[in-house]
């Protein structure tokens, strides 16, 4: 089978999902602790509006999930998305010959592709970078990656020098990318048009100033908060209204203020995941239920900010939603035509 997606077919909306969690999975006596109620209801609505998801990432907890619990969620995702938006699956594990490993269950469970950082127990140099990637590659020739580029998770900020070794491997197709530094540009450059960078939705309209359509697509991480604000975002950036993007992304940024202790992002990335699931909690369209050991810690202030967070974005999901049988049915119908397009 020959891979199916390339980077010029990365446009819109990547919503990176969390994994919603039964009430006593932060023991670590639990065994079965994916939600799948929860999980079917979340992919439901955000499969509906999205263009692509991620899942088991960081805050998907793909680092504390068991090997079944993984497998039983991409069954479970699969099932709800019903082959709609394709889903990449995150199987990075501490070395090449697990995450190969997780990544053929993973796949053959129902993902579409895999959501791949890299192993991070010591620092990986280029040489290392590249050779993680090419070897899954090699392994998986027809499984599509989006890439992890974190830097305070994985140790290092990639090079524009690795990211054009990278972009030689076909079967990656983007990078997830957390901030635009001084380095975007030249990132985006040395890409080409074989991978495409993936800025946060807070940054989209920023990269296509910097970029143009280069910058096809955004990941947000706030779909399981509601998806009518990224929609609008969506519409108002591909259609190049800038000055209606620009008030959603102002409203965007704004609501993610409290979900930074301290404004610092280090300090964040320390209680990631606790906080975000307290900022999905209380924007109130699922519950994501607690955080897995041994990252279910984290100060109450910090969560009372991730909790402002939540309902900040509550509060944008009403401000955009549609308000008419109209609005609704023109949604839906985009969708369907974005479904019809992927299966050609």
């Amino acid at each position: 089978m020959k891979q199916t997606l390339t980077a010029a077919d990365v446009t819109g909306l990547v919503a990176v999902v969390p994994t919603p969690a039964r009430p006593d999975a932060a023991s670590w006596h639990a065994t079965k602790t994916i939600s799948a109620a929860m999980t079917t209801a979340m992919i439901c609505s955000v499969a509906a509006q999205a263009d692509m998801i991620l899942t088991m990432g960081t805050f998907g907890e793909g680092a504390t999930l068991t090997e079944d619990e993984a497998e039983t969620f991409t069954r479970i995702v699969a099932a709800a998305n019903e082959g709609g938006v394709p889903v990449f699956a995150g199987a990075t594990t501490l070395n090449t010959r697990d995450t190969i490993t997780r990544a053929r269950k993973l796949l053959d469970a129902g993902a579409f592709g895999l959501f791949l950082g890299r192993p991070m127990w010591c620092k990986t140099d280029e040489a290392s970078i590249v050779g993680f990637y090419a070897d899954v590659a090699e392994a998986l020739p027809s499984a599509p990656m989006i890439m992890y580029d974190n830097p305070q998770a994985f140790k290092g900020k990639i090079s524009p020098d690795t990211y054009r070794a990278l972009a030689q491997i076909p079967n990656i197709i983007a990078a997830k990318y957390v901030a635009l530094g001084a380095q975007y540009v030249d990132d985006v450059h040395a890409c080409g048009d074989s991978l495409r960078i993936l800025p946060q939705d807070s940054d989209w309209l920023k990269a296509r100033r910097l970029v143009g359509d280069r910058a096809s697509a955004c990941w947000t991480g706030s779909a399981a908060c509601g998806m009518s604000p990224l929609v609008k975002l969506r519409e108002a950036i591909l259609n190049g209204h800038n000055t209606t993007a620009d008030l959603i992304t102002r409203d965007i940024n704004n609501s993610y203020v409290p979900l930074f202790p301290m404004g610092d992002f280090a300090l964040f990335s320390t209680y990631n995941i606790p906080l975000e699931k307290a900022r999905i909690a209380a924007a109130g369209l699922i519950d994501p239920g607690p955080p897995r050991p041994p990252y279910h810690q984290c100060p109450a202030e910090y969560l009372a900010g991730a909790t402002d967070a939540g309902r900040r974005w509550a509060a944008l999901e009403r401000k955009y939603q549609p308000t008419s049988r109209t609005s609704r049915a023109k949604r839906h119908s985009q969708t369907d035509q974005r479904h019809q397009r992927r299966t050609k």
